[in-house]
């Protein structure tokens, strides 16, 4: 249940007694646990300020599924999110450049793998995302490819309309390092009767993934998601689109919008 007034979601078993409570990043209330503060911080310094107070208790410390910190002994699951400000305009919201710390925290019965857990994967199911291993590597502009862009047709050698065989091909025979799917029922489950629908392909080395949809019964790629550490460089009207970091990009896009008299949709 969440409670938008104070930043708060509140994870409720069978019984609908409480078991978990997630704080958000940026509307939460401030959490401090001994003289660590937890909610709102860089996560970088709330890591290592964890880190520190776990080796003094003997708690062990290890990564949860988007590879921030974790803590069984704690009964606390650490995340992030972007950190958002108000506009110069004193009305809209402004995204920031840098990411801020939220937590998740169970009870003793969810400690031990809360993400794995019936009533917080009915809150945040995860099981289909990228695990992150807690390390997060970055591409120079130097190290990126760069790729054309042509809208609605193409992102460099990636044509929409391809076979995922032809997108391997066109990366140069990459392996895909991971791929999502479903089948046709998602109550049949795995192993059970049905074709397995590929969805996606996630191509780490050019630092890609490909998402494929179904016009005529057969997998085509119909988007392309550049992935902003890794990916290649794009450019639009001269316009970094990816590895920038926000307030640049959206300044940039923003006057783009100005001197051409375009509506952002």
């Amino acid at each position: 249940m969440r409670y938008q007034d104070i930043g708060v979601t509140g994870i409720y078993g069978p019984e609908m007694i409480l078991v978990g409570v997630a704080i958000d990043a940026m509307e939460g209330p401030l959490v401090r646990f001994r003289e660590v503060e937890l909610i709102a911080r860089v996560p970088s310094q709330a890591r290592a300020e964890i880190g520190h107070l776990a080796r003094r208790e003997d708690a062990t410390v290890r990564v949860n599924w988007s590879g921030d910190p974790e803590i069984a002994a704690w009964g606390v699951s650490m995340g992030t999110a972007l950190e958002y400000g108000i506009s110069s305009n004193g009305h809209n919201p402004e995204r920031k450049d840098r990411m801020i710390t939220s937590a998740l925290f169970v009870s003793a019965e969810l400690a031990e793998s809360p993400y794995e857990t019936g009533p917080v994967l009915h809150w945040c199911d995860v099981r289909e995302r990228e695990k992150n291993s807690g390390s997060w590597p970055v591409k120079t502009d130097q190290e990126r490819s760069h790729w054309a862009w042509s809208p609605l047709k193409a992102v460099g050698p990636l044509r929409f309309g391809m076979t995922p065989r032809q997108v391997a091909d066109a990366l140069g025979g990459e392996v895909p390092a991971g791929w999502r799917g479903h089948f046709p029922y998602w109550w049949w489950g795995r192993g059970a009767a049905g074709q397995w629908t590929l969805t996606d392909d996630r191509f780490e080395q050019t630092g890609v993934t490909a998402h494929y949809w179904y016009p005529e019964g057969l997998p085509v790629l119909g988007a392309v998601t550049v992935h902003g550490r890794t990916g290649p460089q794009i450019a639009h009207a001269g316009i970094p689109l990816i590895g920038a970091t926000p307030s640049r990009l959206d300044e940039a896009m923003s006057q783009h919008i100005k001197n051409h008299d375009l509506g952002p949709v």
